[in-house]
């Protein structure tokens, strides 16, 4: 662990080269939020999306009323989640750069107590106290490393991955309408029992090619995990076909 500090303090010191050249392996963002987004929106827009088309053919199966409700859902479930998914990752970005900055002023103004604290939380990871100190004043050279290491060390965060709530607003929108365009698809060219069952079709399809991309990320089984998302996209559907049908029949 030592060893790995000092080195990532030194390669800041070559301006140019990229400091992570040494990684053994490389890692996917899992922290940005735009895969994430993009994942849920899809899954999200697929599902609410057939549901709601389903329980609306239950209940009045007129190709009008179920292209009608269909870009409506589209156009409002994307709408939400872009807005949703851009407020929480501003949220949280904002509260990163706040606690960032307490931590920039620290550095600037308390050298010696924030050197003092990175040592011991050296120490408490199991270094002597000699080479506890050696790794916390060589951090303590580069400003920008050092503000890098606390913000690890401390709160847990990269300073460089904050994420991009832009980015993963329009994925989660786009993500989403395409998701919910899917089982909309048939309703453009046919209507009745035929566009319903194609419409359950492409949805249980989809769900589980959903699945089988999340287990491919994931490196989960396949099978499980596309058989959790058909579990889920069929239960919505069956709920909304039961209360369509029943208020087809009462309204």
């Amino acid at each position: 662990m030592a060893d790995d500090v000092l080195e990532h303090a030194h390669d800041h010191d070559h301006e140019g080269e990229q400091p992570h050249r040494h990684m053994v392996h490389r890692h996917r963002d899992v922290t940005g939020g735009t895969a994430r987004a993009t994942v849920f929106g899809v899954s999200d827009g697929l599902v609410s999306n057939v549901a709601l088309i389903l329980g609306v053919a239950a209940a009045a199966s007129t190709r009008s009323s179920v292209l009608v409700a269909g870009v409506a859902g589209l156009l409002a479930g994307a709408a939400s989640m872009a807005a949703g998914e851009y407020v929480s990752m501003k949220a949280q970005s904002e509260l990163v750069e706040r606690e960032l900055e307490i931590e920039r002023r620290s550095l600037e103004r308390q050298p010696q107590a924030e050197t003092q604290e990175l040592a011991a939380i050296y120490r408490n990871r199991g270094l002597d106290a000699a080479r506890a100190m050696e790794m916390a004043e060589a951090v303590m050279v580069d400003p920008e490393v050092a503000l890098e290491v606390h913000a690890r060390e401390e709160l847990g965060v990269d300073p460089d991955e904050t994420g991009n709530p832009v980015a993963a607003a329009v994925s989660s929108f786009v993500a989403f309408a395409i998701g919910a365009l899917i089982p909309l698809f048939p309703w453009f060219f046919a209507e009745g029992n035929g566009a319903i069952v194609a419409s359950a079709i492409l949805g249980l399809v989809s769900a589980a090619a959903v699945g089988i991309t999340l287990a491919r990320f994931t490196e989960r089984s396949a099978v499980r995990t596309a058989a959790r998302q058909v579990g889920w996209a069929v239960a919505a559907c069956a709920t909304t076909w039961l209360i369509g049908s029943w208020l087809g029949a009462v309204v």
